[in-house]
C-alpha cells in the first residue's frame, strides 16, 4: 500500500452514504497533517487516466456529491481538505496553494493518470483560480505594492493542472464579504448603532422580508458605502500589522478580529433585480437537456430572515484574524458592485482567471446569484478554449431549486444534467 493511504474509517463511509460511486475511498494524509484527502477511483469500467481535485478554501470536501458524480462518470477524484479546514481565522489563502500542490503531485503519481484537472465550486473557484494563475505567470502575480498581501517563494514552480472547472465559483471570497457587510454599522464595537438612511432592513429603503425593491439612489450609496467601510477595516488591520512589525501592538504576531454585521446584507440575496441574469445572450442548459442561447435570467427567490441574521452573532459576524481577514476577506474598491479593485487580493477569481490560458469552463448555476459574475469570468479569461453555460434551475449546491418551480419537476434533471455535460466537455478535450 502507498504509504500515504489507508482505507477510510468506516463513520467517514457512513457520512459518504452507500450509494458511493466508488466503494471504496482511500483516505490520504498530506503534510502539515491538517490537510487531508480522500482519493474516489470508479468501481467498474477502464482506468481512469484524468484525474481531477477538488478543494475548497475551508469547506470539508472529502464526501461531496461531485467526488461520487465525477468518480460514476470515469475520473479519478482527489477531494482535498486544506489546512485552514473548517476554520476562518486559520486560514492562510496563499499557503492554501500548497495543499493544492500536494494534490496535484499526489495525482500525478497515480498510474494511468496522464491529465490532472482543477475543479472549483464556490469558495473553491477562488482558491483553485488562484492556484493556476501562479502555476502559469509565477509569483510575480502574487506579489505587488498592490497586493494586501503578497504571496513568497514557497510558491515558486508550482505545477500546472491541465485545465480548470469553475463551478458557480466566487467572485473572491474577499469579494462576497465586500458585498455581505452591512454598511449602516455606526461603531464597529457595537452592531445596535446603525444609520437609519443605510440600513437594508429599514422598510423606508425598500425592506419587505422575502420581497425587497430598492431605488436605484439607495444601491447607489450602499454599494459606496460598503466599500467604504471595508476599506476602512482594510487600513485598520493593516495599522495592526504595522504596529506588530514595530512591536508596540499587544502580540507580535497576529490578534483576533470579530466583525459584526459581515454576512446577511448582501443586496442581490434581498432584491434579485440586482445581478439578475447575463448581461448578453448565454448558453442554457435547459432541464431537458437541449442548449439554447439566450439572457439568461436567474430564476433565485428573495432570501428571507437575513434581517435577523445579519443581527445575530451567530449568524451575522465573522470570526478572524487581522492576517486571514487581510488574506482571504479583504478587498479594495470604491463601489462593491462594479468598481473594485480586483487584483489587489490574491483572493479573487476575476484576476486569476485574466491569467490563466488552460482550457477553462465557467458553468452558472440558475437559481443562484452568480450568474453574472461567472458571465464576467468568461468575458475576463485569457483561455482560447473557454466555455460558459448556466444550468437551468440548480442550486448553488447544484440540486434542483423546487421552491423555484412553477410546475413540479420542472428543475429535477439539473444536477445530472450538470455532470453529464462536464464529463463531454472533459472528454472531448483530454
Amino acid at each position: 500500500m502507498n504509504r500515504h493511504t489507508v482505507l477510510l474509517s468506516a463513520c467517514c463511509l457512513a457520512l459518504a452514504g452507500s450509494a458511493l460511486a466508488q466503494s471504496n475511498p482511500a483516505y490520504v494524509q498530506f503534510s502539515p497533517a491538517s490537510v487531508k484527502g480522500a482519493l474516489y477511483r470508479p468501481d467498474r469500467g477502464p482506468a481512469p487516466h484524468i484525474g481531477i481535485l477538488i478543494i475548497h478554501r475551508t469547506a470539508n470536501v472529502l464526501g461531496s456529491a461531485a467526488t461520487r458524480e465525477l468518480s460514476a462518470r470515469g475520473f479519478m477524484v482527489l477531494a482535498v481538505n486544506p489546512r485552514s479546514d473548517n476554520n476562518e481565522a486559520a486560514v492562510d489563502f496563499e499557503a492554501n496553494a500548497l495543499d493544492i500542490k500536494s494534490g496535484v503531485e499526489f495525482l500525478r503519481k497515480q498510474p494511468g493518470i496522464t491529465k490532472v484537472l482543477l475543479w472549483g465550486h464556490s469558495g473553491g473557484g477562488p482558491a483553485t483560480s488562484f492556484y493556476q494563475a501562479v502555476a502559469e505567470a509565477g509569483t510575480g502575480y502574487c506579489r505587488g505594492a498592490n497586493k494586501l498581501v503578497e504571496c513568497d517563494v514557497a510558491l515558486d514552480g508550482l505545477p500546472r493542472a491541465d485545465g480548470i472547472l469553475l463551478m458557480d465559483a466566487h467572485p473572491g471570497v474577499s469579494v462576497n464579504g465586500l458585498r455581505s457587510l452591512n454598511p449602516a454599522v455606526l461603531d464597529e464595537h457595537d452592531p445596535r448603532k446603525i444609520d437609519a438612511a443605510l440600513d437594508p432592513f429599514n422598510p423606508a429603503n425598500g425592506f419587505k422580508d422575502g420581497a425587497s425593491r430598492y431605488s436605484d439612489e439607495f444601491k447607489r450609496k450602499y454599494f459606496k458605502a460598503q466599500s467604504d467601510r471595508m476599506n476602512r477595516l482594510i487600513d485598520a488591520a493593516l495599522a495592526e500589522i504595522n504596529a506588530m512589525k514595530r512591536e508596540t501592538a499587544p502580540y507580535p504576531d497576529d490578534d483576533a478580529m470579530v466583525v459584526t454585521r459581515f454576512e446577511g446584507a448582501r443586496l442581490m440575496e434581498l432584491d434579485p433585480s440586482i445581478h439578475h441574469g447575463t448581461l448578453k445572450p448565454a448558453r442554457l442548459l435547459k432541464n431537458n437537456g437541449t442548449i439554447v442561447t439566450q439572457v439568461v435570467e436567474s430564476v433565485r427567490r428573495p432570501a428571507r430572515g437575513y434581517d435577523r441574521r445579519n443581527a445575530s452573532f451567530q449568524g451575522g459576524a465573522r470570526i478572524m484574524t487581522r492576517r486571514s481577514f487581510l488574506s482571504a476577506n479583504a478587498i479594495r474598491s470604491k463601489d462593491s458592485l462594479d468598481e473594485i479593485d480586483w487584483c489587489s487580493s490574491n483572493n479573487s477569481t476575476h484576476c486569476a482567471v485574466a491569467t490563466i490560458t488552460v482550457p477553462t469552463l465557467i458553468v452558472a448555476m440558475g437559481a443562484h446569484y452568480f450568474i453574472r459574475d461567472s458571465e464576467i469570468h468568461y468575458e475576463v479569461s485569457a483561455s482560447r478554449d473557454k466555455e460558459f453555460i448556466v444550468v437551468e434551475g440548480a442550486t448553488h449546491g447544484f440540486t434542483p431549486c423546487t421552491q423555484c418551480e412553477t410546475t413540479p419537476g420542472q428543475y429535477a434533471s439539473s444536477s445530472r444534467n450538470l455532470f453529464d455535460y462536464v464529463t463531454k466537455w472533459i472528454n472531448a478535450r483530454f
